[in-house]
């Protein structure tokens, strides 16, 4: 698990970065005495971050928290007024340094582009919001953003904030399914659409998959279309509209940003958990943005005018905080459509040299994907304009990491490793620039990030595996659950007496490095995209053939963690197919409803699932057994001779 570190900060650099200054500021030489003061006060430390990032307040806050409810439920900014969309674009109009300044370029996969000044996407958020108040949209609607990279997609989002409504972004590889589990959970009148988008070269349609989502959802009542790619497509009058008439040219006039309180809903984030349907988190004006902001700010060193591109999609949290941290720290944001390896291996660092990337932002699994193509991802491409490179949504494995260490960043840009969730905000773990970095793992808790190691007594540990929790608030934890406070409370509190259980496996090595080593719940986490298991197996118990399903992610060398699942087929129809065609009719059909991407690398029939007496299906065990590693105790179980079956299974 040790690593001996191979970047160190050279004392020149470290100097200039932000969170240095922002230390010396306020009287502090050393990292680490800085952090522990960044836990030991929390209402100073993060009032001084949003002095120190010049956050404006409609009307000032009178407390920075108040935790009269309890650390599960803490007030922050008590009694402030504040807009995300506010502090993202408008308040730079007034400074002529960043208005001109590009906030956001954008690139297709066919290489076409696009360019928004700070003070052009003002003027095209404004056009969007007015057309979102032409049609009903007001303070709390919420409203999906079901939407490809595309500028429009960030207009949407910042237009729906401005008005105070709650967006909704839902991953755009998702079937029509999968959207409207979270369009209807949320309750959105209106979904934001495109017409569709190109994926490796193949036009991707979108446009009838939000139409199948929208007949599914009770409370939707228009569809607003953008002509992405000019194809044919439906069209439904009485419901649909188009991008073009609802931001029409008849007003010009500045929209009044509407005043929000500071824990006013901004955002819903859908996230998978282990069971149930996926989880709405309640995101606010004054959390997310605040704490993608710093992190991005002062963790990655990301500085006014710099550019940040981050290989995501809106959907998915690291698209909002592309956003909301791009453009709260006065930089520009680097929006790419398709592939980020089409048409070459080299198309990532192609856009990097052409528009002077600082901060690339990337998965080990790309990288794993790039490793196997060697100097062509990258020969001939200057690199020189970046200076962090982010690794964000599943664990390294030293030999990527070092791979793009030394070959691609050639020992001189720093990899920020970053941890977090879509509960957070941002990141718990990461790599600040004022220690040393050593592969896959981090260097230091983000300041204002309560985090420890428990063992399974509760106890704090060091140097063995155990539960990455947070013992103290922060600026950006999830308000709750849309409409599910219990479900929250379930979910992060109920292990430990005011503990948040974040549910990564962590060890913490002599050095104070750490290392996050799996989750230690169930969830799949398939290419950085989390996804519970639940949600698989429910697809695959539709099949008229199957009686049970149980899913699972083992490690996979370009994926970092695949789906694998087991099916108890009914026995009476045991014998209507072949194994091997059901399987492949399985597969086929998480890839349809699903996505592609999240596609099971195998399915593999079985008698029985082990269960406990409650019925309860134990994952861990089955994992263990088909990894043939120890499933521990088997006590629980009903059923220990489906354990010894799965061990078999080649």
């Amino acid at each position: 698990m040790r690593q001996k570190a191979v970047w160190h900060p050279p004392k020149h650099e470290m100097e200039k970065t932000r969170l240095y200054r922002f230390m010396r500021k306020y009287g502090f030489a050393d990292f680490d005495d800085f952090y522990r003061e960044s836990i030991r006060d929390i209402s100073w430390f993060w009032d001084a971050v949003v002095e120190d990032m010049g956050i404006e307040w409609f009307h000032g806050y009178d407390q920075v928290v108040d935790l009269a409810g309890g650390i599960r439920r803490p007030s922050w900014f008590a009694g402030g007024r504040i807009n995300a969309a506010y502090n993202a674009v408008d308040k730079w109009l007034n400074d002529a340094a960043v208005s001109g300044r590009h906030a956001l370029l954008w690139e297709g996969e066919n290489g076409e582009t696009r360019r928004f000044t700070y003070s052009e996407l003002a003027e095209q958020v404004d056009r969007a919001a007015h057309g979102l108040r032409r049609l009903g949209i007001s303070k709390g609607e919420r409203i999906a953003i079901y939407m490809p990279m595309l500028p429009e997609t960030v207009i949407a989002m910042l237009a729906v904030a401005k008005l105070g409504a709650i967006s909704t972004p839902v991953y755009s590889g998702y079937s029509w399914e999968a959207a409207a589990k979270r369009v209807e959970g949320a309750g959105c009148r209106l979904i934001i659409t495109a017409d569709g988008y190109y994926r490796r070269g193949i036009v991707v349609p979108m446009k009838e998959e939000a139409d199948k989502a929208a007949d599914n959802v009770t409370a939707v009542r228009k569809l607003v279309v953008v002509r992405r790619l000019g194809i044919d497509i439906p069209w439904r009058q009485e419901r649909d509209v188009e991008w073009t008439e609802l931001t029409r040219s008849d007003s010009l006039q500045q929209l009044q940003t509407l005043p929000m309180e500071s824990a006013d809903p901004l955002m819903l984030l859908y996230t998978s958990g282990t069971t149930g349907s996926p989880k709405g988190i309640v995101h606010t004006h004054s959390g997310f943005p605040i704490k993608a902001a710093f992190d991005a700010g002062y963790a990655m060193d990301f500085r006014p005018g710099n550019v940040m591109f981050w290989i995501t999609d809106m959907g998915w949290m690291m698209g909002p905080f592309l956003v909301y941290g791009s453009l709260l720290n006065a930089g520009t944001m680097t929006l790419y459509e398709g592939a980020p390896d089409y048409p070459g291996p080299d198309r990532i660092f192609q856009l990097v040299q052409k528009h002077q990337v600082t901060h690339l932002g990337i998965s080990p699994t790309l990288i794993r994907v790039l490793m196997k193509h060697g100097e062509r991802c990258f020969r001939g491409r200057d690199l020189s304009s970046l200076r962090v490179v982010g690794s964000t949504g599943e664990p390294w494995n030293p030999e990527s990491w070092l791979w793009l260490f030394h070959e691609v960043c050639k020992d001189r840009v720093p990899i920020v490793n970053y941890s977090g969730g879509t509960e957070i905000s941002g990141g718990i773990l990461g790599n600040v620039l004022l220690k040393p970095i050593a592969p896959a793992g981090f260097n230091t808790p983000i300041p204002g990030m309560n985090a420890d190691v428990f063992n399974n007594e509760g106890k704090s540990v060091r140097g063995e595996v155990g539960e990455l929790v947070l013992k103290s608030p922060w600026v950006g934890m999830a308000e709750s659950f849309w409409q599910e406070p219990q479900r929250y409370e379930k979910a992060y509190w109920s292990r430990w007496h005011d503990v948040w259980v974040h549910g990564d496996w962590v060890n913490i090595d002599e050095d104070g490095c750490w290392y996050i080593t799996g989750r230690s719940d169930d969830t799949l986490k398939i290419a950085g995209k989390r996804l519970g298991p639940a949600e698989m197996e429910s697809l695959l118990v539709e099949h008229p053939l199957v009686a049970e399903a149980a899913a699972i992610g083992v490690p996979d060398e370009v994926k970092g963690e695949a789906a694998v699942c087991f099916i108890v087929p009914h026995r009476s129809r045991a014998n209507a197919i072949q194994p091997s065609e059901l399987t492949a009719d399985l597969i086929a059909l998480v890839a349809e409803r699903l996505g592609k991407s999240l596609k099971p690398k195998a399915i593999h029939i079985v008698d029985a699932l082990p269960k406990t007496r409650n019925a309860k299906v134990m994952r861990r065990v089955i994992r263990a057994a088909y990894l043939g590693e120890d499933p521990g105790d088997l006590s629980a179980l009903e059923n220990p001779e489906a354990v010894h079956a799965i061990r078999l299974i080649i």
